[in-house]
């Protein structure tokens, strides 16, 4: 998943007093790999993490022998099969943390609300709570979307390097699931600085007609995510968007610092 540069570059913290330094430093080539788009090879691994090839070296092996990275062909290592699992069970606690904050999005927008995440290059949708209106939108959980089309991916992508977002781009490429889909990088990328702007993004039929979704992004979340409403373009109007943008905003807050204390220790 899309992160910061720094990310990618900068030598994490030692262990903290109390932890197991060679799980910590496991885990953190792990994210390191992650963030280099799930392939790498051990000198970018040694240059991104400060740590001497030998001992990233015996950490890979014992990862490789777990079956959460394998070798590639080309001496290359790559994210296992057995991080799946993993991933899918984070991700549907992750959706049942957010369903109290969702829920209290339709209380006070009357819109359906919703949580992704971005997987890869796609957005996946890991919880939804549904309007009380009859007429009112349905996302399924699990759905993934490629980002140039949602509100959600606009919130992720906003405030990930321009270079990455074309690379992004690029692979997934930006077909037109409706007459008002962004099909250009620039047009896009145009599009992620009205986001950075104004604090939350927009999908204005640009999913399927007739309807419009409002996001922000979860700040500080352990992993990107994001929420938001979503309901027809009749309901969902400039002025509800004026109403409904703080509650959004106030509720990510809330649900970030939840996830936070969730991942605290004693």
């Amino acid at each position: 998943m899309p992160t910061s540069s720094a990310s990618t570059t900068d030598a994490k913290p030692a262990a903290a007093s109390g932890g197991v330094q060679s799980l910590e430093r496991a885990f953190d080539l792990l994210e390191r790999m992650a963030d280099a788009g799930g392939e790498v090879g051990l000198s970018e691994l040694s240059a991104s993490s400060g740590l001497p090839l030998p001992t990233i070296h015996r950490l890979m092996r014992t990862l490789v022998a777990c079956g959460y990275v394998r070798q590639q062909a080309n001496r290359r290592y790559a994210l296992g099969p057995r991080l799946i699992r993993l991933g899918e069970s984070a991700s549907r606690l992750l959706g049942t943390w957010a369903r109290p904050y969702l829920a209290r999005l339709v209380e006070e927008t009357g819109e359906t609300a919703n949580m992704a995440l971005l997987d890869g290059d796609e957005i996946v949708y890991v919880a939804q709570v549904p309007s009380k209106h009859s007429m009112r939108m349905f996302t399924e959980v699990g759905r993934r979307v490629l980002p140039h089309s949602t509100g959600v991916g606009k919130a992720l992508l906003a405030h990930v390097p321009a270079d990455e977002v074309r690379a992004l781009l690029s692979r997934t490429g930006m077909p037109a699931a409706t007459e008002k889909t962004i099909t250009t990088p620039e047009g896009f990328l145009s599009a992620l600085e009205e986001v950075r702007s104004a604090g939350y993004a927009v999908d204005d039929n640009e999913q399927e007609i007739g309807v419009r979704c409002l996001a922000v992004s979860v700040p500080n979340s352990p992993t990107a995510a994001a929420i938001s409403i979503s309901g027809p373009a009749g309901r969902v109007t400039e002025t509800a968007t004026e109403r409904i943008v703080p509650v959004l905003q106030q509720v990510a807050v809330e649900l970030s610092e939840a996830l936070a204390s969730s991942g605290s220790t004693t």
